[in-house]
């Protein structure tokens, strides 16, 4: 598997190695690879309940980089990039919160995309994300853009016919909105954000981009490690705070 395959390439890693990080090398680390498909109920409820057995005291962060960019566009393709993106991106989330350090710390940080930021629609939507009070509101605006390219009416409803960006939009409101929640829950050490991480070459971008793998790797890792003074439900970019609504 892809995952197996990884582990190992990661444990050979030359500058690990150099760098004696590894249980191998006499380090702290290991790098262990459990399957998550973040799709499927099951397979993140799986996941959750192992680490939740792993690791009873809880765990320091989770950064989610799950998501799909598929060709063309059509109702399956919107179907199936919202089911990874937005609704497995949400349920994944929903599920991994409880698991972070007792009593109230630890972080999420959920790898979105620019291209989810609000200037690509026409206002009455855009105005409508900005006053979403809840996870629910981002879900039926989700829904009501699939019905829209359902009836071929996207465009003339304000919405890109894109579903890549439309589903980050959703990630990233739903990730805003998460934050809230567990900020009126008072758990304030708890730390939730969304970020960009550039244009990376990967699969996914078929080789092209600006930004390699490690460097794209800087704000998510901030996010998760680095002293961000507190910042919760913000939205992020070549390690600082940027405007979703721009």
């Amino acid at each position: 598997m892809r995952g197996e395959a990884a582990v190992t390439s990661l444990s050979a890693d030359p500058a690990l190695r150099q760098a004696k990080a590894l249980q191998s090398d006499g380090g702290l680390t290991s790098i262990k690879f459990h399957a998550l498909d973040i799709a499927s109920s099951s397979s993140i409820a799986t996941l959750a309940a192992h680490l939740g057995s792993a690791h009873p005291d809880g765990i320091d962060f989770v950064i989610n980089n799950a998501g799909i960019a598929m060709n063309g566009f059509d109702l399956d393709v919107v179907k199936n990039t919202l089911a990874i993106n937005y609704h497995g991106s949400v349920e994944a989330t929903r599920a991994f919160l409880p698991l972070l350090k007792k009593p109230d710390g630890g972080r999420i940080v959920n790898v979105a995309s620019s291209v989810g930021q609000l200037s690509r629609y026409a206002q009455p939507i855009k105005a409508r994300f900005l006053a979403a009070k809840s996870v629910d509101d981002i879900t039926k605006l989700m829904d009501e853009f699939t019905s829209a390219v359902e009836r071929g009416k996207e465009k003339e409803e304000g919405w890109p016919s894109a579903a890549y960006a439309a589903s980050k939009a959703g990630e990233i409101g739903a990730t805003m909105r998460i934050a809230e929640e567990v900020q009126k829950a008072g758990k304030t050490g708890v730390l939730v954000n969304a970020c960009c991480p550039g244009w990376v070459v990967t699969d996914m971008t078929k080789g092209k981009g600006h930004k390699t793998p490690d460097q794209g790797a800087q704000t998510p890792v901030m996010l998760a490690i680095g002293d961000i003074r507190g910042a919760s439900g913000k939205f992020w970019r070549d390690e600082k705070e940027i405007s979703w609504t721009d």
